[in-house]
């Protein structure tokens, strides 16, 4: 097989960073090592480029079909690529929900050919749906055990039991918004997120993974972890585990605007201590963004009436890059939850730089850092409450071996493809 395109280059291989070359043919890499000859095109990026396997976002919202005014695939996925994403797993939780294998099938055709990034769709579980039909076609599933957009509200145990025998034959990861409906707090008036915080308490996460515990022969994904406990009682089931910066950074008494609202709720700061703390000591699986995008004039109405959802992902890897550049983190911490842990746990072919593998690549210049400006971000939000935090955005993000972005400005295409491909 001819290559095509060499990348050489400090790279992160089996763990490590040290020189590499490596070979790209047909959107795959076909060559690492110390020496890689032939190459149409070689790129080097210089002594101070930091080659990584391109990021995997396991929750986005892109808010298509249906409330486009908000987000559509194409930003979406434009704004994926400036963040060194190039593979999402978007939710279904869209107008209409994607619950039956014809609302899948919509979808699909509505968002194909209008990507930037590789992506997936998750599928809602709904008592009595076809989850073995839907199952080739979709990288995982998602259960909402707490309210959500759409009729799609999941939380009573004879329903999830005989989904999850359903689960558990496909093979298939089931994400689960774990937050029990029932001890949610529903029709009280709230100013502020300390009142939200008051009507989705912590212990609603915490019982949702301890009914969920019955099934730890299945391979379930805890969504946006807010407590240190629930990473434990998650892991001590086998489940992967998700953490968003949001709930990793803000807290309800300094942050108490409708920015920060969101489901389930920032939290008060000795719980975002400890969050934080286990987050150090590796004990989160993956970092999902739960990008979750609306129009500035919505979250910006009184508290009790904006949507809760917070936009991210086009800056929480570049943030992330920033605390490998304090060294807070190591760049194996970072890579592994960016990238190949996400990748393994829904079976992506990404998340590595190793033969066969997708040729997805993001290059970051640790020196390079800078300001989040919100204007500069190219989500339909307009809004962030990232606004003048530090990040390291990428100098180069290369999809199946087309390069999206090159010296810091995008220059690709619509060229993402369906990971689970057409129905």
């Amino acid at each position: 097989m001819d290559i095509e395109t060499v990348i050489e280059g400090r790279a992160f291989v089996n763990g490590e960073l040290s020189y590499t070359e490596i070979g790209i043919s047909e959107g795959k890499i076909v060559a690492v090592g110390g020496m890689v000859r032939g190459g149409d095109e070689r790129i080097d990026v210089g002594t101070s480029g930091l080659i990584l396997p391109g990021f995997v976002d396991p929750h986005v919202h892109f808010r298509d079909p249906g409330m486009t005014q908000k987000e559509d695939f194409s930003t979406g996925t434009l704004s994926a690529v400036h963040g060194g994403v190039t593979c999402v797993l978007d939710m279904p939780n869209t107008k209409p929900p994607v619950t039956d294998i014809d609302s899948l099938r919509s979808k699909k055709s509505i968002v194909r050919g209008r990507a930037y990034t590789d992506y997936g769709l998750i599928a809602a579980v709904t008592p009595g749906c076809r989850i073995g039909m839907m199952a080739p076609y979709v990288p995982g599933f998602k259960l909402f055990m707490g309210s959500t957009t759409g009729n799609i509200l999941v939380n009573d145990d004879e329903d999830i039991a005989a989904i999850m025998e359903d689960i558990r034959i496909t093979g298939k990861r089931l994400s689960v918004h774990a937050e029990d409906d029932s001890m949610i707090i529903k029709g009280e008036q709230e100013n502020c997120t300390r009142d939200h915080l008051r009507d989705r308490p912590v212990e609603a996460e915490l019982n949702a993974i301890r009914r969920l515990g019955r099934y730890s022969d299945c391979k379930i994904n805890i969504c946006h972890n807010t407590t240190a406990a629930g990473l434990e009682l998650a892991s001590s089931y086998g489940f992967t585990t998700e953490v968003t910066l949001h709930h990793l950074l803000f807290d309800v008494d300094k942050d108490t605007t409708a920015e920060y609202k969101v489901n389930p709720p920032i939290r008060d700061a000795p719980t975002r201590d400890a969050l934080w703390n286990a987050f150090l000591k590796g004990k989160a699986t993956m970092f999902g963004t739960d990008h979750a995008p609306h129009t500035l004039a919505e979250k910006t109405e009184d508290f009790d009436s904006a949507p809760g959802g917070i936009p991210g992902v086009e800056t929480t890897m570049p943030m992330v890059m920033n605390m490998v550049r304090q060294q807070m983190i190591s760049l194996s911490m970072a890579v592994n939850m960016g990238s190949a842990n996400p990748a393994k746990a829904f079976d992506i072919n990404k998340g590595g730089i190793a033969v066969g593998k997708d040729a997805d690549l993001a290059i970051f210049d640790l020196r390079k850092v800078s300001e989040i400006d919100v204007k500069k971000l190219h989500s339909k939000a307009g809004h962030s409450p990232y606004g003048g935090k530090q990040a390291v955005f990428p100098d180069t993000v290369i999809i199946r071996g087309g390069i999206q972005m090159q010296d810091g400005e995008f220059c690709g295409d619509r060229i993402g493809e369906d990971i689970c491909g057409r129905l």
